[in-house]
């Protein structure tokens, strides 16, 4: 019985050391662990001070943030099937080459309506055009009507017109031949940029001219590269009277979206019939200007 006694008391001091073991042990950890996450805080505290201190740090942890959020927000997006969300650009709205007809002044508004309706095309792109052709006209001295007539009968207002002979964009410039011109504008993929073609083919124009003593008809023929020939297959006659009806429009006369074109020189009739057909020959132009 006292064997049995003593293995009892024995077994009840070993439980009672192991526990004392226990708790000391869980109780180091307790205290080792909130030293540990008083210290990471103090930490995450110093760091949150420093980098709210620093501009371009500050800057950095948002940017960071808003991506994050933003990839969340796509996976969520194309979870649910919508594709919009992964290839959205909120930037995109600033490569888009147009102008609400409000901005414009009324002569201005007035004009880009009528283009828009004759040429079926979309009023805010042709509003862009028309500023613009306003702006650069200043510069170059050339009246914004004639840069939008030789606009509208090189092109039909198609900014990615190409011709037969390699003739690309609103104005119909030889690129391959006026590539350095664009090297301003990034390269010669600006040929297919409405506004860059515009500057480019306002420059050509205005060097014609120049070429031909300030005379527009002989400048415009040169343009078409019609100078050594015979005709310029009337293409002279329907730039200038396309330009007359757009001044009317300017100066606020009715002018019919259907009116054709009175041709101060022989056209061919195929050539005739449609008001605002390119020219087929125009890109000609740049090439008569390496002779």
């Amino acid at each position: 019985m006292q064997v049995i006694a003593m293995l009892r008391r024995a077994q009840r001091a070993t439980f009672r050391s192991v526990g004392v073991f226990c708790r000391d042990v869980g109780h180091g950890l307790l205290e080792v662990g909130h030293n540990t996450l008083a210290l990471v805080g103090l930490l995450a505290i110093v760091v949150a001070v420093f980098a709210l201190g620093r501009a371009d740090i500050r800057g950095e942890l948002e940017v960071a943030a808003l991506e994050w959020l933003q990839n969340r927000h796509e996976a969520r997006e194309l979870a649910s099937g919508n594709i919009l969300t992964a290839v959205a650009e909120p930037e995109a709205v600033a490569r888009a080459t147009a102008a609400d007809l409000d901005e414009l002044s009324r002569p201005q508004a007035q004009l880009a309506t009528w283009i828009a309706r004759r040429y079926k095309v979309a009023p805010e792109p042709v509003g862009a055009l028309v500023q613009e052709a306003w702006a650069i006209g200043q510069r170059a001295n050339l009246d914004p009507t004639l840069i939008l007539a030789v606009m509208a009968i090189e092109s039909n207002f198609n900014p990615f017109a190409q011709s037969p002979v390699g003739a690309q964009g609103l104005m119909q410039v030889m690129t391959r031949i006026h590539s350095a011109r664009y090297d301003s504008f990034g390269g010669t993929h600006a040929a297919f940029d409405p506004i860059s073609n515009l500057r480019v083919g306002v420059q050509v124009l205005k060097d014609c001219i120049a070429a031909r003593g300030g005379s527009i008809t002989e400048g415009l023929r040169y343009y078409v590269g019609a100078t050594l020939l015979d005709s310029d297959g009337g293409y002279v006659g329907r730039v200038l009277s396309e330009q007359a009806y757009m001044r009317s429009v300017v100066e606020g006369k009715p002018v019919p979206v259907t009116v054709q074109h009175q041709l101060a020189t022989t056209a061919a009739p195929e050539r005739e019939a449609t008001p605002a057909a390119p020219a087929a020959s125009s890109s000609a132009e740049q090439v008569a200007l390496l002779r």
